[in-house]
């Protein structure tokens, strides 16, 4: 593998991960808050480093790491991590003793799930499994039917008397959070609240009660109960749009030629876009393979030469193609800003999400699911270095 130093020789794009980004928004979340704050790294961290950022984050007013997966909390655990993991989205099939071995609380959403469990931690011998009853307050996915809610209740009550599981936590999780306001939320609070009550009702007393992710932690106070799970929000991505946080990621990559063209030249596969006029192309190597999403054909834009400029013809799995205009300083080595904070003028995640009709959070794990030509740099305070 190469060293650093050579990859960087080599040149090519490189994207940066901010770890003060990821503090700064994690301690601003934090702040929002009066009980415990989760912050969510599944999928690798949403592809920033899960380990590296659970780090950030535990050291930044965090005292819980969500996942959804069990082989996720595993790495977690076996690159040292010994804080609360939770892991909400498992088969019934999981290898469940493993995770009460490693002291991985689970989330129960069906009384199979539950009975997969108990057996999961009979077969350990480490004793009761950790366990968050998850409720569906709305979203027809994960966690259990409010018409089935009861009876797992009062299964998880009695699996509580035989001392297979503890029940630590009741979960949820809000459909219309997004859009923001606490009227959005209403339903979603209320299906909760009644969902606590039958589990009191059975018996149950959970000290952990968590619906809130990073929209309504942000947006709606009434649903933080004793603690909120937060993962967008650590990546600068707030779904609300009622908050700035700092983006995490900058992509860059360096002109690899410039030429003039004359007026009427098709440019790029199917001749997509023809030139007006006579001007001047650069050709940037990143694609859709490195994560820039294909759909923004014809919207999106770089920074280059100090200005936004146009990319046109389609965005291709490798490259994509800049109009410079008639008059233009830059030359082959000159570096474009492809995504970035926005504070110099760079596009955002959010802007390439809105030119290509998703989400941000597509935009920012499909450029850290980028091959390895695209050069990964980690911040380590006011230095770099490449992971």
């Amino acid at each position: 593998m190469l060293t650093p130093d050579a990859a960087a020789r080599l040149g090519g794009p490189e994207l940066r991960i901010d770890l003060d980004a990821v503090a700064a928004n994690c301690r601003l979340l934090a702040e929002r808050v009066s009980g415990d704050l989760m912050a969510v790294v599944k999928a690798d961290g949403f592809g920033h480093g899960a380990a590296t950022v659970a780090r950030t984050a535990l050291a930044s007013g965090a005292g819980w790491l969500g996942v959804t997966s069990l082989v996720e909390a595993l790495d977690l655990r076996a690159a040292g991590l010994t804080a609360p993991v939770l892991s909400w989205l498992n088969p019934v099939g999981a290898d469940f003793a493993a995770a009460v071995r490693a002291g991985v609380d689970l989330a129960v959403p069906s009384p199979a799930h539950l009975a997969a469990v108990a057996g999961g931690a009979q077969r350990s011998g480490w004793g009761a499994a950790r366990v968050h009853l998850h409720l569906d307050t709305g979203l027809a996915r994960d966690g259990a039917a409010p018409e089935e809610w009861g009876a797992l209740c009062r299964a998880a009550r009695a699996a509580e008397r035989e001392g297979t599981v503890q029940v630590v936590g009741v979960m949820g999780h809000l459909a219309l959070a997004d859009l923001g306001g606490p009227g959005a939320n209403a339903a979603g609070r209320a299906a909760f609240d009644r969902g606590l009550q039958v589990a009191r009702s059975a018996g149950l007393r959970p000290a952990h009660r968590h619906l809130a992710a990073t929209a309504a932690t942000l947006g709606d106070p009434a649903t933080h109960h004793t603690m909120v799970r937060v993962g967008a929000g650590l990546f600068g991505i707030d779904p609300s749009g009622s908050t700035r946080l700092r983006p995490t990621l900058t992509l860059t990559a360096p002109v690899v030629s410039v030429r003039r063209v004359a007026a009427g030249t098709g440019v790029g596969y199917g001749h997509h876009w023809v030139t007006p006029r006579a001007t001047t192309l650069a050709l940037v190597p990143v694609g859709y393979a490195d994560g820039l999403p294909r759909t923004a054909t014809d919207h999106a834009e770089v920074l280059l030469g100090g200005r936004r400029r146009p990319v046109v013809g389609r965005i291709s799995m490798d490259q994509v193609v800049v109009d410079l205009g008639p008059c233009s300083p830059v030359v082959a080595g000159d570096v474009a800003t492809v995504v970035g904070a926005g504070d110099d003028g760079a596009p955002t995640a959010a802007e390439w999400a809105r030119w290509a009709h998703t989400l941000e959070h597509e935009i920012v794990t499909g450029l850290c699911s980028a091959p390895p030509r695209v050069r990964r740099c980690v911040s380590t305070g006011s230095s770099w270095g490449t992971r």
